[in-house]
């Protein structure tokens, strides 16, 4: 591909849906990993106050405010942590899904639009050099077209093969 644009972006919720829904999904898994550890850490702390010879009455007593206080400040700290790592990571691949979209709007609009680059630091680079790739022939062949473009060789344009395509030699013999 050639050089990515040298502007970044300032919108990090590009694709919204798309990116909360990434995101939830990475904050519901880091909550329900927080209660597992909740639960582990419950026990744990049970079965030490158990063992103790002495004070194990008073361990236990201590064992649910110490437990809900570490469990808060966990899920203080590391669900907001989550939420905006997801964010951030899921901008990399939402940016470039809307840019496909914005791209292939326009070829179905019939415009014929330069082959596009994707920013420094962006996923899906692969699938935008295919689609670049895909949309070539189509973006050339319309340039064919254009009036006045009967002094280009029409042969050395590529094309697609669509059903107009087979049925117009049939259509030209008759």
């Amino acid at each position: 591909m050639s050089q990515p644009p040298k502007f970044k972006r300032r919108k990090k919720l590009i694709k919204p849906r798309l990116q909360l829904k990434l995101t939830l999904t990475f904050v519901g898994l880091s909550a329900l990993s927080l209660l597992l550890q909740l639960v582990l850490f419950q026990a744990a702390l049970s079965n030490a106050a158990l063992d103790l010879p002495n004070d194990s009455e008073l361990l236990m007593s201590n064992t649910n405010d110490v437990v809900l206080r570490v469990v808060a400040i966990s899920f203080g700290v590391f669900l907001p942590l989550t939420f905006m790592v997801g964010i951030l990571s899921t901008f990399r691949i939402a940016g470039p899904v809307y840019r496909f979209e914005q791209f292939l709007e326009a070829v179905r609009r019939g415009e014929r639009p330069r082959d596009f680059r994707l920013r420094k630091g962006d996923e899906l680079t692969g699938l935008a050099q295919l689609i670049n790739d895909a949309t070539q022939p189509l973006r050339t062949e319309e340039k064919a077209d254009e009036p006045g473009a009967g002094d280009q060789d029409l042969d050395a344009a590529p094309s697609l093969t669509r059903e107009s395509d087979v049925e117009a030699p049939e259509r030209e013999q008759a």
